[in-house]
């Protein structure tokens, strides 16, 4: 017979694991909404990593929801389409070829690729958009954007009926209009409004970096909402993190429990935020 050492990396891995049953415990039955961004889906290995935590937190009883943007890829074949874009303050008009193209790509192509991913780790992921069952319907942010909208009525029972069923939704952001219409959302809008119908345990904005920082740039581990609208007016907090910081407010005046805004590009990222003692980027709390 060999004998089997107990090496340290063993020990520590048990460790880890009884460690982690606490928040497992905690979070058994918990509505966990995670904005996955471009950084996130950079490679197969990124995607493959991110995929197989979604399907652990499942297997522990979490109700994970990830909602994805795709700018990357929707300029991508915008490009390859030579469909030419405007903008509007920095901002791009989305008119009807650039919506075909945006539903596309956002609806098939990058939303598949996550479903594929989770379901090739063990998990049973569905596809959706905001349009499937009512679940996002929109009003224009801004007629002079085109098609472009901002969450105006919610009706997330296709997801409570997912939950049942122990499966994984996958969301575009793409909502309805009143008339029909397709609207294009930012995704962390439509994370966050997505979080608050459910009123979600937390919602999880995957970013590429690693917080919210101070004005030394040290990462703030836990702040409030009075501390975010202090840091925004005197400029700490600026750029990028502004819309950020905004939807993790809007979400916790709807219900939502708690926003982290952390670096989706970290290893196991969402792990470490939920079934950890020291978490992982920045905590937003009333």
């Amino acid at each position: 017979m060999r004998k089997q050492d107990m090496n340290r990396d063993w020990i520590a891995t048990a460790r880890t694991l009884s460690q982690a049953l606490p928040y497992m415990q905690r979070y058994s039955g918990a509505r966990v909404v995670i904005k996955l961004g471009g950084h996130a889906m950079g490679s197969d290995e990124a995607m493959a990593t991110f995929a197989a935590d979604v399907v652990l937190m499942r297997q522990v009883g979490v109700n994970p929801v990830i909602v994805h943007g795709g700018g990357p890829m929707i300029n991508a074949m915008l490009e390859k389409l030579d469909i030419k874009s405007e903008f509007v303050n920095g901002k791009r008009v989305t008119d009807k070829a650039t919506m075909d193209v945006v539903e596309m790509v956002l609806s098939g192509l990058v939303n598949k690729r996550i479903v594929q991913a989770i379901n090739a780790q063990g998990g049973r992921a569905v596809g959706l958009s905001g349009k499937d069952a009512n679940l996002i319907e929109c009003i224009p942010t801004d007629p002079a954007l085109g098609l472009v909208g901002t969450p105006n009525k919610m009706d997330p029972r296709i997801l409570e009926t997912l939950f049942a069923q122990e499966m994984i939704p996958v969301i575009a952001p793409l909502g309805s209009g009143a008339n029909g219409e397709t609207y294009n959302i930012n995704g962390d809008t439509a994370a966050g409004a997505i979080a608050g119908a459910l009123k979600a345990d937390r919602l999880l904005l995957l970013t590429d970096v690693s917080g919210v920082k101070n004005a030394e740039g040290e990462v703030v581990t836990e702040m409030t909402a009075a501390q975010i609208r202090e840091m925004t007016a005197d400029g700490t907090i600026a750029g990028g993190m502004i819309p950020k910081t905004e939807t993790a407010l809007d979400a916790i005046a709807s219900g939502v429990r708690a926003v982290v805004i952390l670096d989706g590009r970290a290893p196991n990222a969402c792990l470490l935020e939920l079934f950890t003692d020291h978490g992982a980027g920045s905590i937003i709390r009333r």
